[in-house]
Order: structure tokens, then sequence, then C-alpha cells
């Protein structure tokens, strides 16, 4: 009826077998999760912070409203202003931009042309 002392006592949780058995599985998670999850989503969101800090005139933009338009003017490091119609123009803040499907010609290129 009654359980020995020797099952009721507990191992000992710092040997080699909770490393091997609780520890590296656990690590092992954790690197495919930044490989696989992490990593990727860094890179992506470095790449639009470049592709927005990018943004010059001529540039066709879409804004996070789903708004497509061409950059006319860059009026600071954090607007930019956007034709969105023939004259309607809008003044949009950087961090709005959620891509730039069509990047225009250098100023230089175009009137080389």
């Amino acid at each position: 009826m009654f359980v020995t002392p020797a099952f009721a006592q507990a191992g000992q949780a710092g040997g080699p077998e909770f490393f091997t058995s609780f520890i590296m599985p656990l690590l092992i998670v954790v690197l495919i999760m930044y490989f696989l999850v992490i990593r990727p989503q860094q890179r992506k969101a470095k790449q639009l912070r470049d592709m927005i800090s990018a943004v010059r005139r001529g540039d066709t933009v879409v804004t996070g409203g789903g708004i497509v338009g061409k950059v006319t003017r860059v009026v600071d490091d954090n607007e930019v202003q956007v034709e969105i119609a023939d004259g309607v123009r809008v003044k949009l803040m950087r961090s709005s931009i959620t891509d730039v499907p069509v990047k225009g010609k250098p100023k230089e290129a175009a009137k080389k042309s």
C-alpha cells in the first residue's frame, strides 16, 4: 500500500541525462525557429527599410492603405509628396509606404535618352 522510500525519492536533476533529455531538444527547437522564422523576417524588414529610404522622385509607391501613386517630390527624410491622380498630390510619411513596385528613372538617365 505505501510507497517505499526508495521509489519516492527523485533522481538528481543536474546530471548528463537532464542535459540530453531536456536542454538539447529545447536548443534544437530554438535554432530551427531562428533560422526558419526570425532570420527571414529580419531580412525582409531590413530590405523594406532600405527600399523606403531609397525612394526618390519618379518612383511608383504603394501606401499602407493601398493607394498607388508616383513620387513627385521628396520633402525631407520623413515625408514625400505623391501624385495619386492627375493634379491630386498628397504628402505622405515614408513610414506609410509599404512597397515600391516600379523604380523610376534617375534624372540623369532620363535627360540622356
